[in-house]
């Protein structure tokens, strides 16, 4: 198949799945000078073939190893369940294909830190999805904080809600309530907002947690049937900084009818808000607010528009694509610039230290 784009393969590709489809997709569309969707894999062959019949994509492979070694693919896209993200995603960076995984990378740190190695080695673009750091609202706060707006900063304090990890859930999600899978309220929506919060104040330098469950049982809505959940639905962090910035954070499990993302900034000079629906602060639509000197009231901060970088604005389609497009960029002129294995596996240390923490508190 002749094309100038960057040939793309997705392992786990559904019409009706809840990310893939809803982002990935429409990002690769809206950058077709970029990027060419050629094919998918899926758990068997019938459902690759719905899926290209659905997404008007030319290659339907019969398993994930076929995609991998196909000459027709550049670049393997893994959006399947953690608990798969190591093997295939070794495969395809052994095979000496570009890969971009979504976040967690890896089940838990040695399978992160061992992705690393390999992508390292293979001299490939290997790209995780923490799409908070490519936010334009985070750009747009880095600056900020960059330009003094708050003076020094004094703290910061996040709290955020997950969403899951209550007392029930639709059979699909039933296994992010066990902690086995890698797939938890710490490695998901804490993991993704950390990536940003880090991003913009620096990253820790000391911490200590406690990790607790108002829940043990979870329902499963569709059959009543109830399960064990093991992953905690009550995270709560305190720190400081490398920049000596104390931090606290508190995430909890559920919807709350108050307030779903609150990350404050607090400085000598000024406060800054950011605030969203989700603790999911990686495809939350975010808010700055921000007041500073004489101000005596917290105003809307609108992010000038050069920082959406003429990207989609719906967080859920424009944050992925401004992956891809700093991924096409890593592949075409060698940059680094897009979320790396090697930013996954310093992530990766930090819910260590967390999950560590709170064992031994």
């Amino acid at each position: 198949m002749k094309t100038n784009g960057i040939r793309v393969g997705f392992i786990g590709l559904n019409p009706d799945s809840h990310w893939a489809s809803k982002s990935h997709v429409p990002a690769l569309k809206f950058l077709a000078e970029d990027f060419e969707i050629v094919g998918v894999a899926n758990t068997n062959y019938e459902s690759a073939k719905r899926s290209c019949e659905a997404f008007q994509i030319p290659y339907a492979f019969h398993n994930a190893e076929a995609l991998i070694n196909s000459p027709e693919i550049d670049l393997v896209i893994v959006t399947v369940k953690v608990p798969h993200h190591f093997a295939l995603v070794k495969a395809a960076l052994e095979s000496g294909k570009h890969v971009y995984c979504e976040h967690p990378l890896g089940n838990g740190l040695e399978e992160t830190r061992l992705l690393a190695e390999v992508a390292a080695r293979k001299d490939v673009v290997a790209v995780v999805g923490t799409q908070m750091v490519v936010a334009p609202e985070i750009l747009y706060l880095q600056q900020l904080i960059k330009d003094g707006y708050v003076g020094k900063v004094l703290s910061t304090t996040l709290i955020g809600s997950g969403g899951s990890w209550r007392n029930e859930t639709v059979g699909d999600l039933y296994y992010l309530y066990d902690k086995a899978n890698g797939a938890t309220m710490l490695t998901i929506p804490l993991a993704h907002t950390l990536a940003g919060v880090t991003r913009v104040l620096g990253s820790f330098s000391e911490l200590s947690s406690r990790m607790t469950s108002n829940f043990t049982l979870v329902k499963v809505l569709e059959t009543g049937e109830v399960k064990s959940k093991t992953a905690e639905d009550q995270i709560m962090v305190i720190g400081t900084l490398t920049n000596g910035i104390p931090i606290s954070v508190h995430y909890r499990g559920g919807i709350s009818r108050g307030t779903n993302l609150l990350w404050e900034i607090n400085g000598t000079e000024g406060d800054i808000q950011v605030r969203g629906g989700s603790g999911h602060g990686q495809l939350a639509p975010l808010s700055i607010f921000g007041a500073r000197g004489i101000e005596k009231e917290l105003q809307l901060l609108k992010v000038p528009v050069e920082f959406s970088n003429n990207l989609p604005e719906d967080p859920l389609v424009g944050n992925v694509a401004r992956i891809y497009k700093l991924l096409a960029d890593d592949i075409r002129i060698h940059t680094r610039n897009a979320p790396s294995f090697n930013d996954a596996v310093q992530l990766y240390k930090l819910l260590n230290n967390i999950e560590t923490s709170a064992k031994n508190a």
